[in-house]
């Protein structure tokens, strides 16, 4: 596969991932916010706080998908292991680890001032773990990526 077909479907793959993303954070979570509600009228006064948890936890989402259209890009040009790719993965890991603990966090004080329920905080240990495991896997990239770009430079250099 060459690097234009590669970034297209990429960025093909970063778009329908933005959209999916926008259809569950724009319709789904709020049409099942609106079920929970009408199955139990005592949640009415969880819901707002809870969409706004979960809206406010989108924004790292949305940026990483920036990110990895600035990645795409790069790789569109021949520019697969730079130090701007190193770098956008080292904030790609940021983002998932932030995301992780302000989801955990908010999760957590939840809890405590019985807006949810354990099991709710149960799933939250899942996704917490996936989203670590994902922080984990882009710092790691990052690292290989920066090591690659430092290699291309070397072998660059020489005649």
């Amino acid at each position: 596969m060459k690097q234009k077909e590669l970034a297209f479907w990429l960025k093909f793959i970063i778009i329908g991932t933005a959209i999916c993303g926008g259809i569950v954070y724009a319709g789904i979570i709020p049409h099942f916010m609106r079920y929970l509600v009408e199955q139990n009228s005592i949640l009415e006064k969880n819901v707002l706080p809870w969409l706004i948890t979960i809206w406010v936890s989108a924004i790292p989402c949305y940026i990483v998908l920036l990110l990895g259209w600035l990645i795409s890009s790069n790789i569109g040009r021949d520019n697969s292991f730079s130090i701007a790719n190193a770098r956008h993965l080292k904030w790609v890991s940021y983002l998932a680890v932030i995301d992780v603990v302000y989801y955990f966090a908010v999760n957590g004080i939840f809890l405590l001032i019985d807006m949810s329920h354990p099991f709710v905080m149960g799933v939250a240990l899942i996704i917490c773990f996936v989203g670590t495991a994902f922080s984990v896997c882009s710092a790691a990239l990052s690292h290989l990526v920066e090591k690659a770009s430092k290699i291309k430079e070397e072998n660059d250099l020489t005649i």
